[in-house]
């Protein structure tokens, strides 16, 4: 159920805008639309490259600034990233797409055998949308990261509380899995802007926390994925009105 150890390091191909052409679409080339900057679409990014597949699931990021119109019309109605073009379907949802490609694509396994695991997996899948929105309503507030944000404290202390589960690894299953992948984009960008935003350390008397993060950043498949902090940085702040 661990990463790869050997990655294939590769050249990323440009964004695709509104005046590209499309690929040539459903010709048995499984195909994983992305954006390099969007956090639903680095969850199949990740997920696709601890499989192995590099060579097989062929990146095709698109510019949503610019998005092609071939993309909404040929390829994925709903005109989000992430889609993912497989046996002559086009489909959606970063979630459902995690899963997927884990269960229809070669590579190591990454969800447990184990009964206990799947449950506890398929609980902190359903907790992602929630841990989100607390984490994201704290940000633009002005006031300081203290009495105001009791929400915020209880969501890191859910994820704390959820790395301490199991004994058998760092991670949220003990060892790397399709959970860790669902949160690690989004964990990414709160570091980032929280320090930023509010000077406030999210691992701060979180030890389990902290040592997920340290470890997720061992990870190549990962950090394949990772784009500039401080760009990163800026686009979310402009995309949520924080000056």
């Amino acid at each position: 159920m661990a990463a790869p150890s050997s990655f294939m390091k590769e050249m990323l191909p440009p964004a695709l805008d509104s005046t590209s052409q499309p690929p040539t679409l459903f010709d048995g080339t499984p195909r994983l639309y992305i954006c390099y900057t969007c956090p639903f679409a680095q969850r199949t990014w990740i997920t696709r490259n601890c499989k192995g597949q590099q060579e097989k699931i062929k990146l095709v990021p698109i510019d949503l600034q610019n998005r092609p119109a071939w993309y909404k019309e040929k390829v994925y109605p709903p005109n989000k990233v992430p889609a993912l073009e497989h046996n002559n379907e086009v489909k959606g949802e970063s979630l459902d797409l995690i899963k997927y490609i884990d269960t229809h694509f070669d590579g190591p396994a990454l969800l447990p055998d184990d009964p206990a695991k799947q449950q506890f997996a398929e609980e902190l899948f359903s907790y992602t949308d929630s841990f989100n929105k607390a984490m994201f309503s704290a940000l633009p507030s002005k006031e300081d990261v203290g009495d105001e944000f009791v929400l915020l404290g209880a969501a890191l202390d859910k994820i704390e509380d959820a790395l301490s589960k199991f004994d058998d690894g760092p991670f949220f299953l003990g060892q790397f899995s399709l959970v860790d992948i669902a949160y690690a984009p989004f964990m990414e960008r709160f570091q980032i802007l929280f320090s930023d935003v509010k000077n406030y350390d999210i691992t701060k008397g979180r030890p389990k926390l902290a040592l997920w993060i340290e470890e997720l950043n061992k990870i190549d498949a990962y950090l394949q994925t990772r784009h500039d902090p401080q760009d990163l940085l800026a686009r979310t702040k402009k995309r949520l009105g924080i000056p």
